[in-house]
């Protein structure tokens, strides 16, 4: 197993210390096989780990491995004709009202083949990799049926057998309602949806449950029916939530322990306190909105005030997110949210780690997996900062470059 040294490094390790990015200037950090085995000041190194090879990185800057937990880069075609429609005028919902949106992709994923599912999302997970990120959250959702949604969760799991990425599957059969079942939310969740969902899991495919709590897609009591039956099979649940409107889909997954609610721009300070209560992180997607160019932003001072963890993600997908960059996402996060670097920072390390429930990562610690980020900066804050500019130096993942 690899053991070395990183030296003369700036070490971001997110730890909580109360110091701003727990930043360490004169930096030193031991790599023992697949894990941190020190992270800390030089004068502090313990003699165990002076005899291990020395890598020198001249200042630069070592992060935790960037974490993307909220992404559908499984999908079949492309949306760019509805991208057109809105800049002409049309809203999110009445794309969807029309037959287009998640319905559309559904029509494309149904006929692709496996093969050509994969070959396009490792060509998303390529650039994620290219900026950093060492573990991903891949959801299904756009099959609709019980075929296709194992076929996505299947090439989901082929993405992190064949790339060095750790991938967490979540099941999104609660995405929306297909044609066959037009005005019959019920029926579809009973005959379709739980059926999948149990047959994903005895395939063991599935990692979380997810569904979309919306108008144009399920209300909290057909949610609260998929999330039964998660409990019922020992998986954890996340949302979407309160994107387009409040109908306390936030609380509810709050009271099902959920591990993260996403998106939230209509969240209210009632479904903040649910969060807070029960640990609930918030991942903020900043893609959908720039993308809908929404006008309503998350809570973000609320989420701070009743300390609820953010975390940040690309959201991935054909339509609402067609971001593939999570550099970027941070800097909209900045830029259309006024997170502060640091949090931003956090989000794609530390807190993207608890929406996945990634307990060993996520930080820069003795124990951890050494999944790390390696920069040409100065400062933490260039990595929100810049646009469209990649400063990645090297990915380490598990131990191993």
């Amino acid at each position: 197993m690899p053991q070395r040294l990183l030296t003369n490094a700036k070490l971001v390790t997110l730890t909580e210390t109360g110091d701003p990015y727990g930043l360490i200037e004169d930096g030193v950090l031991a790599i023992d096989g697949e894990a941190i085995g020190y992270a800390g000041s030089a004068s502090d190194l313990p003699e165990s780990f002076s005899g291990y090879p020395n890598e020198n990185l001249n200042g630069r800057l070592v992060t935790p491995g960037l974490i993307d937990c909220h992404t559908h880069v499984v999908f079949g075609g492309d949306r760019a004709r509805e991208f057109e429609m809105r800049l002409e005028g049309a809203s999110y919902e009445e794309v969807a009202r029309a037959g287009g949106g998640i319905v559309s992709t559904v029509k494309a994923t149904r006929s692709a083949s496996e093969d050509q599912l994969l070959e396009g999302a490792l060509s998303r997970v390529d650039a994620l990799i290219a900026e950093g990120v060492t573990g991903i959250e891949i959801k299904s959702g756009y099959g609709l049926d019980k075929e296709t949604e194992l076929k996505m969760l299947r090439v989901a799991r082929k993405v992190g057998s064949l790339r060095p990425i750790t991938v967490r599957t979540t099941f999104l059969g609660a995405h929306a309602v297909p044609a066959e079942y037009k005005d019959k939310a019920d029926a579809y969740v009973s005959e379709v949806c739980l059926p999948t969902l149990e047959a994903a899991h005895a395939e063991g495919l599935v990692d979380a449950v997810d569904g979309f709590c919306e108008g144009i897609a399920f209300s909290p009591a057909q949610i609260a029916k998929v999330f039964d039956k998660a409990k019922a099979l020992g998986l954890p649940v996340k949302l979407h939530a309160e994107q387009l409107s409040n109908l306390g889909g936030t609380a509810l997954a709050a009271s099902y322990g959920a591990l993260s609610a996403d998106h939230l721009e209509y969240l209210d300070e009632a479904g903040v306190e649910a969060m807070a209560s029960s640990g609930t992180v918030a991942v903020i997607l900043p893609g959908a909105f720039y993308t809908l160019r929404e006008t309503q932003a998350p809570p973000v001072d609320l989420l701070r005030r009743h300390e609820v963890p953010m975390a940040l993600a690309t959201d991935c997908n054909p339509g609402s997110s067609p971001l593939a960059s999570l550099l970027l996402a941070m800097n909209m996060g900045c830029t259309l949210f006024r997170m502060t670097p640091e949090e931003a920072l956090a989000g794609v390390t530390r807190e993207a780690a608890k929406a996945l429930r990634l307990t060993d990562r996520g930080t820069l610690e003795a124990g951890k997996r050494a999944d790390l980020a390696i920069w040409n900066v100065q400062h933490p804050a260039e990595l929100s900062y810049r646009i469209g500019f990649n400063a990645l130096e090297k990915r380490i993942f598990g131990g191993a470059e």
